[in-house]
């Protein structure tokens, strides 16, 4: 019997798979043997030397003192990974699909920059894409207990979009009506030399980040900004008390356990349980 992470060939896979070309499968795209999660935490540890490497060079007198060895290191990392992803090429079931996936593509641009700064000088620093290659350590370690927090946290913000949107809109309305007062109150002599700067200064202001480059100097100015400094205290718990009901709402669904494994079933409306297959209670 295959095990869940085996999959089946089908038509559009070669049906005289080399048993080499399988093994390689099995150990780079699963972790479910001794050699796979070796290889994947190898990798991961690899990733996250690389990216120092390119942390390190961009300081100028660690690059004076070492900038030689750094180089050296980095097109050490950049040749295994080329070569681990030819291999990945190689060894993929369905090549074309794992080349044009969100993996693929990734592994191949964290290579690309080393090679394009033979031409353009700095792109080598573009690199640091490397890291999102650590979000291969989800399937290293198994942890579905993040990936649950994961989801429940992107429905969350996918649910408030809407509602953050209007928000959004109405600060926007908001700093340009108050900008455009604050241009006809103070004028050029107060800094607010045109309406797009008044509305900068709205922006500053009504998000508490004050800078000070422009101030007003007229009693009427002065409480409009009053006015908009307040308001910028309200208009900074809005989001996130829009975000914090959303991940409420969706971390209750999650609790939804299903009555033959106790495994957490989501979304809450799933017909079955994504850990066993059973058919959940009142979809039979």
């Amino acid at each position: 019997m295959l095990s869940s992470t085996e999959q089946i060939p089908n038509s559009e896979e070669s049906t005289t798979v080399s048993p080499f070309r399988e093994k390689l499968h099995r150990v780079i795209y699963l972790s479910d043997t001794r050699a796979g999660r070796i290889f994947d935490l190898v990798l991961l540890w690899l990733i996250m030397a690389s990216i120092l490497v390119v942390v390190l060079e961009s300081v100028a007198a660690i690059r004076l003192a070492h900038g030689p060895l750094l180089r050296a290191m980095e097109w050490a990392f950049t040749i295994l990974f080329t070569i681990e992803y030819l291999v990945r090429v190689y060894s993929s079931r369905k090549p074309l699909r794992y080349i044009f996936s969100f993996y693929g593509l990734i592994d191949l641009i964290a290579v690309v920059p080393t090679y394009l700064s033979l031409l353009l000088p700095g792109t080598q620093y573009l690199i640091v894409i490397r890291a999102f290659r650590l979000l291969r350590v989800f399937r290293i370690l198994k942890l579905s207990r993040f990936l649950l927090e994961g989801t429940i946290l992107r429905n969350a913000l996918r649910g408030s979009v809407h509602k953050i949107t209007v928000f959004v809109l109405s600060v926007v309305t908001l700093v340009t009506i108050i900008g455009t007062l604050m241009y006809l109150v103070e004028g050029e002599p107060g800094g607010f030399t045109s309406i797009p700067v008044s509305i900068y200064w709205a922006v500053v202001t009504v998000t508490t980040v004050g800078y000070g480059d422009i101030s007003p100097i007229t009693p009427v100015g002065q409480f409009l900004a009053s006015i908009l400094m307040i308001i910028g205290y309200g208009i900074i718990a809005v989001p996130t008390g829009i975000v914090s009901v959303e991940m409420a709402r969706a971390t209750d669904e999650a609790k939804k356990k299903c009555p033959a494994c106790q495994a957490s079933v989501y979304p809450a409306n799933a017909n079955f349980c994504s850990n066993c297959g059973e058919v959940l209670q009142g979809k039979k």
